[in-house]
């Protein structure tokens, strides 16, 4: 039985609203409080005895690499490190994305030693935009039924609105057109409901990386779209290749464990565009990177794929 200070402290973590967990020295979690229930699907029966890097959370930093390696928060404050908070993404038990901010501290015995690591990490979406944004897309039935983002209607108007700012204020944007890989044999193999299954896990992870005042919506079928705004065409890329990376990580949870990549193509919009040109231009990248090998990024001048 835990000493009855120690379980005092426990139960003050455990009523906190931000999430929670402890480590001991071979990273082993010993502690899960509810906040860390809420945010990330797994409840503490599930998570408690396991070690943190048994494919639980599988933390990715900003450029979509594994931070389970390098670049570790716990790593670091088991070696006695307090640094500051970093963004880094988690990975939901339903398998979609959460963008998070993270630090971690170490924890040490009466006589100063490092017994463990605790890890704190808050949702750094905002919550209230997106049901703002949401409420007001419902009430103008803009939303896609299956994924509840913008449908193409919405996006139409997105885009033209945008193209207008650029005509007259020169405020650059680009587009970034989806299209889920081999989408037909996932729907052939799986059936249509883990089809949409995987339609709803792209667009939780598309909305909830994207930036504030970005949109990001459903074109149709397996195609979506993001309307990016205030970005140069080297940005316009990376966006890209940040949602290529995340969505090729994520999972649909269930008896057929599905996972998809995208290809994408990235238009930076001219002042002489209208809606078809741009969209079209940015459609014919999208196949340009089909054509290429699928789950990749296709520009103008180049094509990428990271971690091929």
């Amino acid at each position: 039985m835990l000493p009855t200070e120690t379980r005092f402290y426990l139960e003050l973590l455990d009523q906190l609203e931000e999430p929670v967990y402890m480590v001991d020295r071979a990273r082993r979690i010993t502690f899960w409080n509810r906040a860390a229930e809420q945010v990330t699907g797994y409840r503490r029966s599930e998570i408690v005895g396991l070690c943190c890097a048994d494919s639980i959370l599988l933390h990715l930093d900003a450029s979509g690499r594994s931070a389970c390696s390098k670049g570790c928060p716990l790593h670091r404050a088991l070696d006695g490190s307090q640094e500051p908070s970093v963004e880094m993404f988690l990975r939901h038990k339903d398998g979609h994305r959460i963008p998070v901010r993270v630090r971690a501290v170490p924890v040490r015995d009466a006589r100063g030693a490092v017994i463990g690591a605790a890890e704190m990490f808050t949702e750094t979406s905002s919550r209230d935009e997106i049901a703002r944004r949401l409420s007001e897309l419902q009430r103008l039935a803009l939303l896609d039924p299956v994924t509840a983002l913008p449908n193409r209607r919405y996006l139409e108007t997105q885009v033209t609105g945008r193209l207008d700012e650029l005509k007259r204020y020169g405020w650059p944007f680009g587009v970034l057109f989806l299209d889920v890989d081999g989408f037909k044999e996932v729907n052939d193999r799986h059936g249509h409901p883990v089809g949409d299954e995987v339609l709803r896990m792209l667009a939780r992870t598309l909305a909830a990386t994207s930036r504030i005042f970005d949109t990001v919506g459903r074109w149709g079928g397996d195609e979506f779209l993001a309307v990016v705004a205030n970005v140069q065409e080297t940005t316009l890329i990376e966006v890209g290749e940040r949602f290529r990376t995340l969505i090729a990580s994520s999972v649909v949870r269930g008896a057929a464990q599905v996972r998809v990549t995208v290809s994408i193509g990235a238009a930076y919009a001219q002042r002489d565009d209208d809606l078809g040109k741009l969209i079209g231009r940015a459609d014919e990248l999208m196949y340009e990177a089909k054509r290429s090998g699928r789950n990749r990024v296709c520009a103008q001048a180049a094509t990428f794929r990271s971690g091929a």
